[in-house]
């Protein structure tokens, strides 16, 4: 059985529209502290953009975990 913890980040764009970040196998003791000022330099870089336009600022962020379960086949 295999666990993995994303960090997903949610950002706004200038098209009205949400933006998407993944960090896979983010760390485990990641704090919000630390998401929110990565984020805020992505939004500040201005490093990304998408279909949406440009990302003009942070919308939410969250660490989703994952369990996966191989099966044998017989």
């Amino acid at each position: 059985m295999a666990m993995q913890k994303n960090l997903e980040m949610s950002f706004a764009t200038e098209g009205n529209k949400s933006h998407l970040i993944r960090v896979y196998d983010a760390r485990e003791d990641v704090t919000g502290l630390e998401v929110a000022a990565v984020m805020d330099n992505i939004v500040t870089s201005n490093i990304f953009s998408g279909t949406g336009g440009e990302i003009i600022g942070k919308v939410s962020a969250r660490i989703v975990t994952r369990e996966t379960q191989d099966l044998a086949l017989v």
